[in-house]
């Protein structure tokens, strides 16, 4: 009886949620997996309901509400509450401090890539085109030139890394 129920309800619940789930401001998928969960919960406590068809346009018009008022409270947070701890003296000292020597490494390194490795770091975010303005190369040529100096910067640091650690 129960998988019978299932199945004959899928489609009149796949076309309710569709047509409800624009209006509360969800996905059509949230709508009925809510309805469904509602479902087996009223099977498990008190067994199958008398229409179900007329049920079912009931759950998910309900769970639509619900999914609108939900909307309506929640608030974005200003910064991600789990990043917090990343701010604690220690942390921004050890970031200050990898950002300093990944600079030094970048100043270090041959030919145009200082430039255009700093021009990529910048807190401005630069476009390419700002970029390649700013360089007096090709726009075309950053995408292969970033990806040579970030292989001489990544061998740099390999090596820097690879000297400092105990041996024997």
């Amino acid at each position: 009886m129960t998988h019978d129920l299932l199945t004959s309800l899928r489609p009149l619940l796949a076309a309710e949620a569709s047509a409800e789930a624009h209006a509360a401001g969800t996905e059509p998928g949230d709508l009925e997996q809510a309805v469904w969960l509602r479902l087996l919960e009223l099977l498990d406590a008190d067994g199958p309901p008398r229409d179900p068809e007329r049920w079912l346009r009931r759950a998910v018009r309900f769970e639509a509400r619900r999914s609108r008022r939900t909307t309506r409270r929640e608030r974005p947070y200003d910064t991600e509450p789990a990043d917090e701890a990343a701010h604690t003296p220690e942390q921004l000292a050890l970031t200050a401090a990898r950002a300093r020597v990944l600079r030094a490494a970048v100043r270090r390194l041959p030919g145009r890539c200082p430039a255009l490795l700093e021009a990529l770091m910048s807190p401005n975010d630069l476009t390419y085109r700002e970029i390649a303005g700013e360089l007096g190369i090709s726009q075309g040529s950053l995408g292969p030139e970033r990806s040579r100096c970030l292989g001489c910067l990544r061998r740099l640091l390999a090596s820097e890394v690879a000297a400092r650690g105990a041996r024997g």
